[in-house]
């Protein structure tokens, strides 16, 4: 039986990834266009405020030296096919704001954000699962009903607003955690201790997982309820199965499959809220890159960011399809 699982299980894992493989792509191809479009009609010009950030005049001469190096001066889709055809090459061109090539500033600043999102990621999927079951497990008592009012209260707060609040609260008054940044100020890089970085990990981590885990509860309290509205639940209860065993034996194994999917979608939702989380905490990743690059006109550095963010919030989405077969292999495709 096993081995006839595993049999249906890869090639379905290999036609999801196929598939996804196709989407990416072409969502990739969409994104740069629209993106370069966007930028390309944006008032700032790129070349002024490069100019501006020098902080010394420059003459004609210089000016148009600046812009026949940049490319600026040709039209808009010989800019893009050009750009096109370094990125292929494996070139993200050189940001104009920190004088390096973008690949690399992506590559530093991922690591960065990709600690705080996964924190972040866990913290929201462990807590909002957990609080989902029980909310359902206390349908329509005191628990269900003061934790759904905390999860609609805090999915409607604004990310930099709470994420003030934990700042004014935890770092000023109560001075549990620093202010703001990776690691200490004034430490190199090589000194910075692992407990350190976890503590200037906690206060934003914590933050941006307080946003993104009110989705996870309600869905899962939901899905809950309507296992536990089922007959065979009842037939259970007709058995004499306590509410716990019930939800052990026949209720997680029915409310994790979306939960998890949801969790693997609320990338996107991570992503873009750790952009305000970032900037509030003064945290070095992803998030505070784009708001600079974004303010400074550094449009190879804006648009590396954005094709990289819609990559990795397309391969979020792909490896919950493909835990699907893993998790549950008797969801496959029909066989025609």
């Amino acid at each position: 039986m096993e081995a006839y699982l595993l049999k249906g299980t890869l090639p379905r894992l290999s036609r999801i990834f196929f598939m996804h493989s196709i989407k990416i792509i072409s969502l990739l191809l969409a994104v740069s266009i629209i993106s370069f479009v966007l930028v390309s009609a944006s008032p700032v010009d790129p070349v002024q405020q490069y100019i501006t950030g020098l902080g010394t005049a420059v003459s004609p001469e210089q000016r148009a030296q600046i812009e026949d190096y940049w490319g600026v001066d040709k039209p808009p889709a010989e800019r893009y096919m050009n750009w096109l055809t370094d990125l292929l090459h494996g070139d993200l061109g050189e940001s104009s704001v920190y004088r390096r090539p973008v690949a690399d500033i992506i590559g530093e600043r991922f690591l960065n954000s990709l600690a705080l999102m996964l924190c972040a990621w866990v913290i929201s999927g462990v807590l909002g699962f957990l609080l989902g079951c029980v909310m359902g497990m206390y349908r329509e008592r005191w628990p269900d009903k003061i934790l759904k009012k905390v999860c609609y209260i805090l999915s409607s707060v604004p990310t930099f607003w709470l994420g003030l609040v934990f700042l004014l609260v935890f770092s000023v008054w109560l001075k549990w955690f620093p202010v703001g940044f990776s690691a200490p100020a004034g430490v190199l890089s090589e000194n910075v201790t692992v407990w350190q970085k976890i503590h200037h990990l906690i206060l934003p981590a914590f933050t941006l997982a307080l946003m993104s885990f009110s989705s996870i509860a309600l869905h899962t309290r939901q899905k809950l309820s309507d296992v536990l509205d089922s007959e065979y639940v009842l037939f259970a209860r007709a058995r004499g199965e306590g509410e716990w065993s019930i939800l052990r034996r026949h209720g997680l194994r029915n409310i994790l499959l979306p939960a998890l999917t949801l969790q693997f979608a609320s990338f996107s939702e991570l992503f873009g809220g750790s952009v305000l989380a970032e900037n509030v905490f003064s945290y070095p990743g992803l998030g505070s890159a784009v708001s600079e690059a974004g303010l400074s006109a550094d449009i190879p550095l804006l648009l590396g960011i954005t094709l990289f963010s819609a990559l990795f919030v397309c391969a979020g989405n792909m490896a919950a399809d493909l835990l699907y077969g893993i998790i549950d292999p008797q969801i496959r495709e029909v066989k025609e």
